[in-house]
């Protein structure tokens, strides 16, 4: 009798335990629910297993910590009725799901794959209706992937060992992240300053038998000249300060308009990515980590083990007619019927290659406020989590309206021989809309807000002013910052580089192999990471070139979509990166890399110590070397975060990072 029953069970089998647990809540007792911890089969970690001579055939192993999952899942799937494969709904899963079928032989007449991209009742039962078969194109766009970054890695690492030193590593994407950094601070390096002047007039309308109020024109122009108005130095600053100090002022132009701004759509993983390292200041990793978290699922009070935002690894910013409706209703009972747009907002797609079958990062309820669940989660999920929730909120709700007045001011010189044309600008809020909730952060270039300019008195047209004082300010040119986390996502997924769900991964093993790393939060590139850029520049330009990469990324996307076999992109990438490799293994000298002088003093013998990487990191060294042999370790700067590990590695394998891993008790 109980062969029987468990005959009647039905095997579902995930990724991770978290989402086990999870589904195990709402499944029921007639499914036993297991985990793969990610992936079961990979390339071997010690050899190429990659067959270059026919067909760029892979060799797959079981590796050893993976072989009593995959003999459990057997064991399960030989007492079941039917085996339901519900990993992650990306290439990544279903490739995990098609290894599956592979290592543990299962029987495919009884498999079923599911898709689901939220961990809740109704999402899940409804995956469970509809089953398909493994989607093979998608498999291949992750072989594709995988085999095409082995051949890069395996191939170019052992020759940076041979020539530059040991323990280092290329990577498809990974490189051109690094060229990035390096182009970047080359551009800082050799910047030139170019001096440039401001000047300002404060200005009144006059006493009115109260203090005056004062507001500030900026010189625009000079009226009838052409040309951009350029205040190249003092000397020309100071005659035109001279000329306004004896001008008489008078409004020429007032224009006033009502400006609508809108909200920015719901998180896709690039800019969860970004908005996080705007506002708190979190890693890509930090980030990816606590978001699977909360994708997975944690538990809630009375709710139990539930998920709590949609699958984080996305491009698409669709969200569903009923997470939409969802949230305008909760909207109109919280804020008020003004909050609502006329119409539901949808957002066009923008990332090139998006799948749209996914959907935004969005909160799987949009009642489960952040203060009514936050007692339940770390305080990295809690930070989260609200970011998420008030992003989707925000961005079903009516725009924020601001009046704003442009003025133009004609200041005539006491010759009369020349005007000189002023602007002053402000704007005031008239409808906060979307506002109230959520504000997007803004990088270095996107410092300036309409709602952040000044109230200006009333000004009608011919009114006459009077002059306060002018101010001069002189100003320098600045280089182009470095970059940050959000700023180097920004300009990968720009780019076409990678894809969102890499990002986090290959910034981490930039740091981890002494490529670069972080100064006040910006990406400062090592003399190691120069080092390697410029022999990989040399002799492997097309692989570090960054259209190249794009243009691999959506060969990829057709692979995935039917249009193009993954042997035949494999075969067009191979045949010109074998003839770099050849030319640079005859031609690459060994490169020395510079030793990076510090203030320090050995301990021992007093002479000065340098920076040295090796096969563990970054080290002080006595320059007394061999006859002084003292080092020192150097301190981690905390900014950086985990190691870069494999996405599905980390988020399966025996968790590194700590901070906010554990839960509240």
């Amino acid at each position: 009798m109980i062969e029987e029953r468990n005959m009647t069970k039905k095997l579902v089998v995930v990724e991770s335990p978290a989402k086990a647990r999870t589904l195990g809540k709402i499944m029921g007792k007639q499914y036993t629910i297991k985990a793969s911890m990610g992936h079961v089969r990979d390339l071997p970690q010690k050899v190429l297993g990659v067959d270059v001579d026919n067909g760029f055939t892979p060799e797959y192993v079981i590796p050893n910590n993976k072989k009593p999952v995959v003999k459990e899942i057997r064991q399960a799937a030989g007492s079941a009725t039917d085996i339901y494969l519900a990993t992650d709904p990306d290439r990544e899963g279903e490739a995990i799901s098609w290894h599956l079928i592979e290592a543990a032989k299962l029987r495919q007449t009884r498999i079923h794959r599911v898709v689901f991209h939220e961990i809740t009742e109704q999402a899940i039962k409804d995956a469970f209706k509809h089953p398909r078969k493994i989607n093979m194109d998608l498999v291949n766009a992750q072989q594709a992937r995988r085999i095409m970054d082995r051949l890069v890695g395996y191939k170019i690492s052992p020759l940076l060992w041979r020539k530059v030193r040991a323990r280092l590593s290329a990577g498809r994407v990974q490189s051109v992240a690094l060229r990035m950094i390096v182009e970047r601070e080359e551009e800082i390096r050799q910047f030139v300053p170019q001096e440039y002047w401001s000047i300002e007039s404060e200005l009144t309308k006059g006493a009115d038998g109260k203090k005056p109020k004062t507001f500030r024109a900026k010189l625009a122009a000079i009226q009838g000249d052409q040309q951009k108005l350029e205040i190249p130095n003092e000397t020309r600053a100071i005659a035109i300060v001279d000329d306004l100090k004896e001008a008489s002022y008078a409004v020429s132009q007032v224009k006033q308009r009502r400006v609508s701004r809108q909200p920015s759509p719901p998180f896709i993983t690039s800019t969860l990515q970004q908005e996080a390292w705007r506002k708190l200041r979190f890693t890509g990793q930090r980030t990816m980590a606590v978001a699977q978290e909360l994708y997975e699922g944690l538990p809630i009070g009375n709710e139990g083990q539930v998920g709590l935002i949609t699958y984080m690894r996305t491009d698409s910013t669709r969200v569903t007619e009923s997470a939409v409706a969802e949230a305008r209703t909760f909207i109109a009972d919280k804020y008020g019927a003004e909050f609502l747009p006329p119409h539901p907002r949808v957002f066009a797609k923008k990332v090139k290659g998006a799948q749209e079958a996914h959907e935004a990062i969005r909160p799987t309820r949009m009642d489960r406020e952040p203060q009514l669940i936050k007692e339940h989660l770390t305080p990295d999920q809690a930070k989260l989590y609200r970011l998420v929730w008030e992003r989707m909120m925000a961005s079903q709700m009516a725009a924020a309206q601001f009046d704003t007045t442009s003025i133009d001011i004609s200041a005539v010189t006491k010759s009369g021989d020349k005007t000189y044309v002023l602007r002053a600008s402000g704007s005031v809020p008239h409808f906060l809309g979307f506002l109230v909730l959520y504000s997007e952060g803004k990088d270095d270039a996107e410092a300036t807000d309409e709602d952040g300019k000044p109230r200006l008195p009333h000004l009608t047209k011919g009114e006459g002013l009077q002059l306060i004082q002018v101010i001069p300010g002189q100003h320098f040119t600045e280089p182009p910052p470095r970059y940050n986390e959000a700023t180097l996502v920004k300009a990968l997924e720009e780019q076409g580089i990678g894809r969102p769900s890499t990002y986090a991964p290959i910034i981490g093993t930039l740091r981890r192999r002494g490529y670069v790393e972080t100064n006040e939060g910006r990406f400062l590139p090592l003399e190691l990471g120069i080092t390697v850029n410029t022999a990989l520049v040399a002799y492997f330009p097309k692989i570090v070139d960054a259209s190249f990469t794009a243009q691999m990324e959506e060969e990829l996307d057709q692979i995935a979509g039917g249009q193009r076999t993954w042997e035949g992109a494999i075969k067009d990438f191979y045949q010109p990166f074998s003839e770099m490799l050849e030319r640079a293994s005859t031609e690459m000298v060994k490169i020395k890399v510079p030793d990076e002088p510090t203030d320090e003093v050995c301990a021992q013998c007093g002479k000065p110590m340098v920076i040295r990487s090796g096969r563990f990191g970054r080290f002080l060294a006595c320059t007394g070397f061999p006859k002084c042999r003292y080092t020192k370790k150097i301190a981690v700067n905390s900014e950086e975060g985990s190691d870069g590990q494999s996405s599905k590695n980390f988020r399966y394998g025996r968790r590194r990072w700590t901070k906010g891993a554990r839960r509240k008790k």
